[in-house]
């Protein structure tokens, strides 16, 4: 089928099925919120804790509104200045996305129709940030949209991208293939939806959609999250090695995978020797031998940055002591609690985490608020134990950053 054709099938798909399926109404109850793109993960991982202002985002194949809401919230919620443009081929994904805009009084989001790969000609230049969601791997040609968006981008901005991952996402293909060779993509969405559905009530419980944990949209999320896992008419997915390829095409670098202790092969390995030869590898090769051992990951979320800034990007404990920790989706002294133990345990997917904590992580933890910055809870904690140095609280409160960051629930942010 040539690149036309195929263009015209995925018209046919986000017009009849417009992806992920989203009710305006439901903004009067919840935020949906993920990564990339929460304004405190973009100012950590990208900005050293701090984003530029005014801040300039785009959010490019905006699709029903996910991220453009989520950021666009966050910078009303911060009064940060700036502005969100979504852009998208879909008016169908267009009207979900500015009825949801509406419902919570969001006016700093511009909306425009079109593809990212002409995003300069729709949209222009100067972001500081963009956001590209589950797009890059429909693309005929997934180097030239990153290259388009790279473009976009300030000389100091970043990414923020999902692709799917190729190991997690086992039997995927297999089934879409099975449902091409009897729906042809030129037919009905709707028609070939009903064909998927029959052809998957009949699976046999070898196949290897039905033995994959990992994958649930098909069961979980309505006709529009089984047509857009199941019957898509371009989908490709990455492994780390290929994931790195692509991004060093458009002269960019991974600063971080979403969450980073799963990109960890210490989080899988207990032999010394084994984690030894693991912490031999290159960076990349390490989150590569993560990737095999984890069997898990169904997507990899990343943020980028120019290859040349990828590296220096993202704040750390050591950047100063006016840096504020900020925790995701806990409080401090619910994590405080939990830190008696000695360890923070996480589950992902099944997999059951811990990561080790120090013994002043209790009282350091009880004292984090997203407000007070890391030299007054030295000093608080000072206050009640005079014998506690500089080097000594600096070195616990690396080793909290490092294991709550590992599980992307602590970042660093600039007052």
């Amino acid at each position: 089928m040539t690149a036309d054709a195929r263009d015209a099938a995925v018209d046919a798909h986000y017009a009849a099925f417009p992806y992920p399926a989203r009710d305006p109404a439901d903004e009067a109850r919840r935020l949906i919120e993920g990564s990339p793109s929460r304004l405190a993960e973009i100012e950590h991982y990208l900005f050293r804790g701090r984003a530029p202002r005014p801040f300039r985002a785009l959010v490019a194949g905006g699709g029903a509104g996910d991220a453009t809401i989520m950021l666009a919230q966050h910078m009303k919620d911060r009064n940060l200045d700036g502005e969100v443009v979504w852009l998208d081929l879909s008016p169908a994904a267009r009207r979900v996305a500015e009825a949801r805009a509406a419902k919570r009084g969001l006016d700093r989001i511009r909306f425009v129709e079109g593809s990212l790969l002409k995003a300069r000609a729709h949209v222009g230049d100067g972001f500081d940030y963009v956001d590209c969601c589950g797009v890059l791997h429909h693309l005929e040609a997934p180097e030239a949209g990153l290259a388009a968006l790279r473009d976009v981008l300030t000389p100091g901005g970043g990414m923020g991208v999902m692709v799917y991952g190729a190991l997690g996402r086992r039997g995927v293909y297999d089934m879409q293939a099975a449902i091409a060779a009897l729906a042809p993509l030129g037919l009905d969405p709707k028609a070939r939806l009903a064909v998927g559905r029959k052809l998957f009530g009949e699976l046999p419980a070898t196949h290897w959609l039905k033995r994959n944990p990992f994958v649930r949209d098909h069961i979980e999320g309505g006709d529009a999250g089984f047509y857009d896992l199941l019957l898509h008419a371009r989908d490709r997915a990455y492994t780390v090695e290929a994931l790195h390829a692509l991004v060093a095409s458009a002269d960019l670098g991974v600063v971080a995978f979403i969450e980073p202790a799963l990109y960890e092969p210490r989080t899988y390995l207990k032999d010394r020797d084994m984690i030894a030869r693991a912490d031999a590898l290159p960076p990349v090769e390490q989150a590569a031998l993560a990737e095999r051992l984890a069997g898990l990951m169904t997507k990899h979320v990343a943020y980028l940055a120019s290859a040349e800034r990828a590296g220096e990007a993202a704040a750390r404990p050591s950047d100063g002591p006016d840096l504020v920790p900020i925790l995701r989706d806990a409080n401090g002294p619910a994590l405080a609690k939990a830190a008696r133990q000695g360890a923070i345990v996480a589950e992902h997917m099944g997999l059951k985490l811990v990561r080790p904590l120090p013994r002043l992580a209790p009282a350091i933890l009880a004292r984090v608020d997203g407000r007070t910055s890391l030299d007054e809870i030295r000093a608080d904690i000072a206050s009640a134990d005079p014998s506690l140095d500089p080097a000594r609280f600096a070195e616990s409160f690396s080793a909290v950053f490092q294991a709550l960051n590992g599980l992307n629930l602590m970042w660093l942010r600039r007052p």
